[in-house]
């Protein structure tokens, strides 16, 4: 009984954090106020091609991005993950998870985010075209997830993430906080989730490079130059809340079919409704599609692949092969149209054994 009143009392206070955050957020005012952006980058192929809406069902490394109740459900003892992107903008990301078991302790997980800016040429007011130097930006994300399985129908799962972003001598450090659950019913063919990420610390960044030194206006000629320093304004987190659910239309042997949506909550940006689908055939062989709409809060209005919300339709693939009695290979494929900038697609590689 205690583990259904501890299941039961998150469920309720998950529950009013999203009611909380609908009521305070969603304003255009806030809409670009946020900071650490990357920490809005999918992972997982599979839940990225069904439009993102599986948070009811996702499972596994994948889920400690989404849903972090879903880690406590690895089809293996340990599983771990890997995935490349190319993200808008030439920027590229790279992820890497592992999580095990521990028995009655319940599940464990670590992961680490990385981004991938280029080199980029160094500018002053002296050379506006550069002056030969390059320097590349440092953006880096660790994660520790913790899940257990309460009952047979209830999952709970929490992540804590340091965030870490370094441009040349700047840097600015912040803590995030993800809580979720997901509810099994009807035989497990039924499936409701929610969770709340990115809930932490204000950032700011600091630095030796934002001391400048300036001729006071008003000083006799020659006169010697003071030390300045720029201030900053500290940043918020992109907060969301998610609610979805996730139905098994068809479960046989030959073929799985689901169908999952959620609505996404954004403290800075537009609220999001995702639709998508899975198709499982043998337990070897998935097809994913999805579709999100983006609403604005303010004057009702829907968006999707426009200039307002530039992300579209997704679909993709997963092959999920045996390599003995008790290792499997999971290859999972996601492509997502976008707007202005070229298609964003998704690798993921995961290793169960």
């Amino acid at each position: 009984m205690n583990k259904y009143k501890f299941a039961f009392t998150l469920t309720l206070v998950l529950a009013l954090l999203f009611v909380w955050t609908v009521a305070e957020a969603g304003s255009s005012k806030r809409r670009g106020t946020a900071g650490a952006m990357e920490l809005l980058i999918p992972v997982g192929s599979r839940n990225l091609a069904m439009g993102a809406s599986d948070i009811a069902g996702v499972s596994g490394v994948e889920a400690g991005y989404w849903n972090p109740a879903g880690l406590s459900r690895l089809d293996n003892r340990v599983e771990t993950m890997f995935s490349y992107q190319k993200w808008i903008g030439d920027i590229n990301t790279v992820y890497a998870g592992v999580a095990a078991h521990l028995g009655d302790l319940g599940t464990m997980g670590f992961n680490l985010s990385t981004l991938d800016f280029g080199d980029i040429p160094v500018t002053t007011t002296d050379a506006p075209d550069g002056t030969g130097e390059m320097f590349t930006p440092q953006y880096l994300t660790l994660g520790l997830t913790y899940s257990k399985r309460m009952t047979d129908r209830i999952h709970f799962g929490a992540t804590v993430k340091l965030i870490s972003e370094n441009i040349q001598r700047q840097n600015a450090t912040g803590v995030a906080f993800d809580a979720g659950v997901q509810y099994s019913m009807m035989d497990h063919k039924l499936r409701m989730g929610i969770a709340v990420r990115h809930i932490g610390t204000t950032m700011i960044f600091d630095g030796p490079d934002l001391e400048v030194r300036v001729t006071p206006p008003g000083t006799e000629p020659g006169a010697a130059s003071r030390p300045f320093r720029v201030p900053l304004q500290e940043f918020e987190l992109p907060a969301q809340v998610e609610l979805g659910l996730a139905h098994d239309v068809i479960s046989i042997n030959a073929l799985k079919w689901t169908v999952s949506g959620s609505f996404l909550h954004n403290n800075f940006s537009f609220d999001e409704f995702k639709l998508g689908t899975e198709a499982v055939f043998n337990n070897m062989f998935a097809l994913r599609g999805g579709y999100v709409l983006a609403q604005d809060p303010d004057e009702n209005t829907f968006y999707s692949g426009t200039e307002d919300f530039i992300f579209g339709p997704s679909f993709g693939f997963g092959l999920n092969y045996p390599l003995n009695a008790t290792t499997r290979l999971k290859l999972d494929y996601a492509y997502r149209f976008t707007k202005f900038f070229d298609s964003h697609q998704l690798f993921s590689l995961s290793l169960g054994f």
